[in-house]
């Protein structure tokens, strides 16, 4: 059911004296976009009469298709805790669309949408939750990130050691502000490393609530003369981050369609068949999931990140783990994606992968209830435990063997982010890093 109504929108914009309106939206590698228009235009942007240059927006870039609308999500409409309190400003999540209003392929909001509508008809509602680990860095005297921190704190611990406390805090009251539930913060693993843990909800609260975050965390973190940042592993050495996702199944009334009290793991059959067909479709997803090459220095051995394609009920180290609850808290855990990702393209094809699982009655594999990493590799052979892709490489010729994800996604969409992908491998591939100059130069 729908919160806003155009009439209520131009009402609070009026009573809260909002001067500016942010019309966000996400390109298809999921970076924020933005389009400010003043308080006078509202009523316009509200009508969808608001464009922008497609050509300039990778991702939006047919030339016959140049201008392209911004449909703004009325439910989205937020002010922004951290601006003035005079002369407020708001932001609404816009899904775009071309210009004869047809919704465009190469938005990933929309692509979200499609995927949400076909659970829907089946009967099923997605619920997900999110979490997200990131860093806190130093900037320099211009005010350009680094990675430095003078942090040293690890695991759970607390202030004055953990010296990002008081940013976090601001952190999580400020998305408090912005109507956020949240459930938990703490200090990662890493020196610098946080996580800020929000309720799960519906598929698409869900994937713009990760945009909203993060677009929160890199502001606050800035007015605390830090560096918030999103990068999957940006320090040698240490764990690098990830974007956890927990999801489930319900039907329209809200009843928890993963949970079965009478099979022995406490896992429906619908459970089952959502978890084969991720695993069925977790190796073409994962450039989808890990994006980058510095994706991939993350999902290494030895740093708690999933590099095996398995599942279990019992410990951390598969990509996919059943936490303990069970009941209306049944759900299941994919660990390999980082928050580099895309959050929309993420749902969408977990969403979709774990539907054919459904459609198709594919069961999974046996579960793997002890520590793989443990695992000789003669073990791993035997068991038949696959393994992720390791290079963005392997994973772009993944996801071109997988026609399913392409059709997701759909053709012009997938085209054209395997185009841009291996541009990045191959820009990738000729640099000379530190560690070769360290490693080689002085003895050969």
């Amino acid at each position: 059911m729908a919160k806003y109504t155009k009439e209520m929108i131009l009402q609070m914009a009026e009573e809260e004296d909002v001067e500016f309106i942010r019309l966000q939206f996400t390109d298809m590698f999921g970076t924020l976009r933005n389009m400010a228009i003043t308080s006078s235009q509202l009523e316009k942007a509200l009508n969808n009469e608001c464009l922008f240059d497609g050509s300039a927006i990778e991702g939006f870039a047919r030339t016959e298709e140049m201008e392209m609308f911004l449909y703004p999500d009325l439910d989205s409409f937020v002010i922004l805790p951290w601006r003035p309190q005079q002369g407020k400003v708001a932001r609404l999540l816009c899904d775009v669309h071309n210009p004869d209003g047809t919704p465009s392929e190469e938005c990933s909001r929309i692509i979200l949408k499609r995927v949400l509508k076909e659970a829907k008809d089946m009967g099923y509602s997605f619920i997900a939750g999110p979490e997200c680990e990131f860093f806190l860095f130093h900037t320099d005297d211009d005010g350009m990130p680094t990675t430095m921190t003078h942090d040293r704190a690890g695991y759970f611990d607390l202030g004055p050691k953990d010296l990002g406390e008081n940013a976090r805090r601001d952190m999580v009251l400020t998305l408090e502000d912005m109507g956020f539930e949240v459930e938990s913060s703490y200090h990662e693993i890493a020196p610098g490393q946080h996580e800020i843990d929000f309720h799960q909800c519906q598929g698409m609260e869900a994937a713009d609530s990760l945009m909203t975050f993060k677009f929160a965390v890199r502001t606050i973190a800035k007015r605390h003369g830090l560096h918030a940042t999103f990068m999957p592993k940006p320090t040698t050495g240490v764990h690098g981050s990830g974007l956890h996702l927990n999801c489930k199944l319900t039907d329209m009334l809200g009843k928890n369609l993963f949970f079965d009290e009478t099979d022995e793991n406490g896992l429906s059959q619908t459970a089952y068949y959502f978890v084969g067909g991720i695993l069925k479709h977790i190796k073409g997803m994962t450039l989808i999931n890990n994006p980058l090459v510095n994706s991939y220095k993350r999902l290494v051995p030895g740093y708690e990140a999933p590099i095996h394609v398995a599942w279990s009920t019992k410990n951390k180290s598969p990509l996919i783990r059943i936490p303990v609850m069970r009941g209306n808290r049944t759900r299941i855990e994919l660990r390999s994606p980082d928050p580099s990702a895309n959050p929309y393209l993420v749902m969408a094809c977990t969403l979709a992968a774990g539907l054919d699982g459904i459609k198709n009655q594919i069961l999974p594999p046996k579960a793997v209830e002890d520590n793989i990493d443990a695992m000789s590799v003669e073990e791993q052979k035997r068991r038949q435990i696959d393994r992720l892709p390791s290079t963005l490489d392997e994973a772009i010729n993944e996801f071109e063997k997988d026609e399913f994800l392409q059709q997701v996604l759909g053709k012009t969409f997938s085209d054209r982010y395997l185009q841009a992908k291996r541009a990045e491998w191959e820009e990738y591939i000729p640099q000379v890093s530190n560690w070769e100059v360290e490693k080689y130069l002085h003895r050969i």
